[in-house]
């Protein structure tokens, strides 16, 4: 059997389905990647991998190989873990997120982690569009709004405010609504967090509940573009109260109907590889989810 390297390199090549691309992220030439599985093969006598010119495609054998290999591979970082010294994590961390989110208030609480853990390389893919968290080695992911699978391995770590904000401008030449159905007199900016399609809905102290569908007047697939948008005045947005803290604080924008409340927005913390995410993810979000405790109850 081949040692850890060639297993590792094997499992980044099946999951990118390219030789090229497990080379650059690895530090390898594409021929060093390609002789290494070459040798894999010929130690198991089975061919893991189909090789065309367009792609690289698992084999029976190869998928078969993959599903056994990676919990082995990551429970034996985890058991090397627990008997190094000082308990410090090391190797590469791969997490995903929105920009918006990562930004904004993920990476200024990673510090204090990173600190105890130098040797520990930490990875973030950003945006909001799907992704295909095995195939990109995710370990951890970090998703706001309703659970996007039901069957994942997931872990509530904070639920956030929703507010509806303005820019002052706006609110000077249009006016304030006094309640929910005044919205539908006003400018409506749709972003991911808007849940403008199925309607915004609010409820206050008194028990009262209303429904609002409205129509966007500008629509834009990223929360940043939809903060930026109504503080450039365009119109009236619904967006979680993490999106425009900054802008809130230093007056940019203001909340709107504040005697009325919007569900909160959960944020959950995915673990592609389910039981057997490596010590790393588990402890990222430990320490998220402690943070984020202690900022609400002071």
């Amino acid at each position: 059997m081949k040692d850890i390297l060639s297993l590792k390199l094997y499992t980044r090549v099946a999951r990118l389905g390219s030789f090229s691309a497990a080379a650059r992220e690895c530090g390898l030439s594409q021929s060093q990647v390609s002789r290494i599985i070459a040798e894999l093969e010929s130690d198991l006598g089975a061919r893991l991998l189909t090789r065309t010119t367009r792609a690289v495609m698992l084999t029976d054998a190869g998928a078969e190989f993959l599903s056994r290999l990676d919990p082995i591979l990551i429970a034996l970082e985890d058991a090397e873990q627990s008997v190094r010294e000082g308990s410090e994590l090391r190797g590469m961390l791969r997490m995903s997120m929105p920009g918006s989110v990562a930004i904004r208030e993920i990476i200024p609480r990673l510090a204090p982690f990173l600190e105890r853990h130098p040797e520990l390389r930490l990875q973030m893919l950003l945006g909001d569009r799907p992704r295909d968290f095995v195939k990109e080695a995710v370990d951890v992911a970090i998703r706001l709004g309703r659970l996007i699978d039901s069957s994942a391995t997931a872990m509530l770590i904070t639920q956030i405010p929703r507010v509806i904000i303005a820019s002052p401008g706006y609110v000077d030449r249009h006016g304030v609504p006094t309640g929910p159905e005044d919205l539908v007199r006003h400018r409506i900016v749709d972003g991911p967090a808007s849940v403008v399609s199925s309607g915004w809905q609010f409820a206050r102290a008194s028990g009262e509940e209303v429904a609002v569908d409205l129509e966007p007047h500008f629509s834009t697939n990223e929360n940043e573009g939809a903060v930026a948008a109504a503080v450039a005045g365009i119109g009236i947005t619904s967006t979680s109260e993490w999106a425009c803290r900054r802008e809130l604080a230093d007056g940019s924008l203001v909340r709107l109907l504040v005697d009325w409340k919007m569900a909160d927005i959960p944020v959950h913390a995915y673990f592609p590889m389910g039981r057997a995410t490596r010590a790393a993810g588990r402890a990222v979000v430990e320490h998220l989810t402690a943070d984020f405790r202690r900022e609400q109850h002071g």
